[in-house]
C-alpha cells in the first residue's frame, strides 16, 4: 500500500548506471541515477529519495565521503555500499559510518533487490518503533454500546472502513471520536500500518507545522537534525487530525494542498514526498458554523467531508451507561450498586463518556474496593435523581435477588421496568406522555413494553 519508493543509484560507469536503472524499474522502484557524489547530493536535496545504492570508487567524492555528507543532513536515509572483492575492511568502515548494508562486485541483481528491500523494511521498523515508544497509548476494547445510535454508527464504520475516502467525525468533547477513528483504521486494509493521531489543539501553532510536515536539518533555529513529520510517519496507514478547527488557517491551506496532491514537503526543503495515507479528521464544533466563524476553510471542509460520522452524546444513548460502567469498573475489580447505577442513568453527562470514566474512577477510590453506592458519587449526580426515581431505586435495591444484587445488566433491566411502571402510573396510562417523561420516543416505549411483557 506504500507509495512508489525511489532508489538513487550512484556509479561513474555509464553501462553500470544504465543496468541499475533498468533493474530498479523492473523491481518496482522509481529509479534515479547519478554519475558522482556531487550529482547524487543535488538529487537528494531536491527530490525525495528513499534509498541510495552507491559504488565505493568514484572520482572526486568516493562512496565513503558521499555517505558522510548524507549523514550530516539525514540520519535515517538507507545507504547500500557497493565494494570490490577483498574490500571487507572498507565495507566495515562504511557500516560504522551508518551504511545499511554492503554488497560486493560482481553481484546478482536478486542480491541487490534483497538488500534494498531489507534496508527499506528496517528503516520503516525503526521509524515505527520510535513513534510507538513516544506515543504509546493504552489499548482499548473498541466502541462499547448496544444502543440504536451506537449500532448505526458501527454499521457505518464497517461500510466506509474499506474505502480510502477521507472521513470527518463530529461530536461533543468526550464522546470518543478518537476511538471511532481507531475503529475505522482497525477495520480497514491499512490495519497493519500505523495509526497516527495528532491533537491540533494541544500543540502550539508554531510547532504544529513541523509536527505535521517534518523539517530538514537547519530549517530554523534549533533544527539540529532532520525530523520526520506525522504525515510521512503515517504513510501506508491512517492519520487522525483531532480538533481540526483549532489548526491555524495558514496551515489548513497547506493541509488542503497535501490532500489534493498526495505529496508533502518538509520545512526548509523542496523535496516532494509522495504519500499513501488515509486522513480522518474530527471536531467538537459544528463544522458549517466553524466555516462561518472563520475557524475552518470552506474548501478544506468540503475536501474532508466526503463521509461524515457523528459521535453520539452519552445522554442520547443512556442505555449504554450500564455497559460502559461495567467496562470501566472491570479494570478496577469493583462493582456498582443498582441505586448508584440509577443515579448515573438519571444524570445528563455534559462531559460524556470521559466524564463517566472519571466519576467512576473517583468513586472506586472512595469505595475502597467495595460496591459503589450513591454515597461515593458527586452530589450533582445523586441530585439528578428525582424523589420518585429514588424510591424506585431503593425498592430495587431491597428486592433484587441476592445472586444478581450487583449485576449491572440485571439491575438495568429491573430499573427500566420499574421506571416505566412509575411513569405510566404518573401519566395515568398515557403512553405518549409517559414516553416524554422518560425522555425516550413513543416507539422505544412500545418496544420496551413488549420486551418486558408489560402490555
Amino acid at each position: 500500500m506504500d507509495a512508489l519508493k525511489t532508489v538513487l543509484a550512484v556509479d561513474d560507469e555509464p553501462n553500470m548506471r544504465r543496468l541499475l536503472e533498468i533493474s530498479l524499474r523492473q523491481a518496482g522502484y522509481r529509479a534515479l541515477v547519478a554519475e558522482d557524489g556531487k550529482q547524487a547530493l543535488h538529487l537528494i536535496n531536491t527530490q525525495n529519495v528513499d534509498c541510495v545504492v552507491s559504488d565505493l570508487h568514484m572520482p572526486g567524492m568516493n562512496g565513503l565521503a558521499l555517505l558522510g555528507q548524507i549523514r550530516q543532513v539525514s540520519e535515517r536515509l538507507p545507504f547500500i555500499m557497493v565494494t570490490a572483492q577483498g574490500e571487507v575492511k572498507t565495507a566495515v568502515e562504511a557500516m560504522k559510518l551508518g551504511a545499511s548494508d554492503y554488497i560486493q562486485r560482481p553481484f546478482e541483481l536478486e542480491t541487490l533487490e534483497l538488500a534494498i528491500s531489507k534496508a527499506l523494511t528496517n528503516n520503516r521498523i525503526v521509524l515505527e518503533n520510535t513513534f510507538l515508544k513516544a506515543d504509546q497509548q493504552p489499548a482499548e476494547n473498541g466502541l462499547i454500546g448496544q444502543s440504536k445510535a451506537m449500532l448505526v454508527l458501527k454499521q457505518m464504520i464497517q461500510q466506509v472502513a474499506p474505502e480510502k475516502a477521507t472521513v470527518l467525525i463530529t461530536g461533543e468533547t468526550g464522546t470518543g471520536k478518537e476511538l471511532i477513528a481507531k475503529a475505522l483504521h482497525a477495520a480497514s486494509p491499512r490495519k497493519n500500518a500505523l495509526f497516527v493521531a495528532v491533537n491540533c489543539a494541544a500543540i502550539p501553532a508554531d510547532i504544529l507545522e513541523s509536527e505535521l510536515f517534518g523539517h530538514e536539518k537547519g530549517a530554523f533555529t534549533g533544527a539540529v537534525k532532520e525530523r520526520v513529520g506525522k504525515f510521512e510517519l503515517a504513510d501506508g496507514g491512517t492519520l487522525f487530525l483531532d480538533e481540526l478547527t483549532e489548526m491555524p488557517i495558514h496551515l489548513q491551506a497547506k493541509l488542503l494542498r497535501v490532500l489534493q496532491e498526495g505529496v508533502v514537503e518538509k520545512l526548509g526543503g523542496n523535496r516532494q514526498i509522495a504519500l499513501d495515507i488515509r486522513v480522518v479528521a474530527a471536531t467538537n464544533r459544528d463544522p458549517q458554523q466553524a466555516v462561518k466563524d472563520g475557524k475552518l476553510r470552506e474548501d478544506l471542509y468540503y475536501r474532508l467531508n466526503v463521509f461524515q460520522l457523528n459521535s453520539p452524546a452519552l445522554r442520547d444513548r443512556d442505555e449504554d451507561i450500564a455497559l460502559l460502567s461495567q467496562y470501566f469498573l472491570n479494570k478496577r475489580s469493583t462493582s456498582l450498586s443498582a441505586e448508584a447505577l440509577g443515579c448515573l442513568s438519571a444524570y445528563r453527562w455534559p462531559g460524556n463518556v470521559r466524564e463517566l470514566e472519571n466519576v467512576l474512577e473517583r468513586a472506586a477510590i472512595l469505595s475502597g474496593g467495595k460496591a459503589i453506592t450513591p454515597a461515593h458519587l458527586p452530589a450533582d449526580i445523586v441530585g439528578a435523581a428525582t424523589p420518585a426515581m429514588a424510591a424506585t431505586f431503593n425498592a430495587l435495591e431491597h428486592t433484587a435477588e441476592h445472586e444478581h444484587a450487583y449485576s449491572i445488566p440485571h439491575a438495568t433491566a429491573q430499573l427500566e421496568r420499574q421506571l416505566i411502571e412509575a411513569a405510566l402510573r404518573e401519566c395515568k396510562g398515557n403512553k405518549a406522555k409517559a414516553a416524554k417523561l422518560l425522555e425516550i420516543s413513543e416507539r422505544s416505549l412500545w418496544y420496551k413494553l413488549e420486551q418486558y411483557e408489560m402490555k
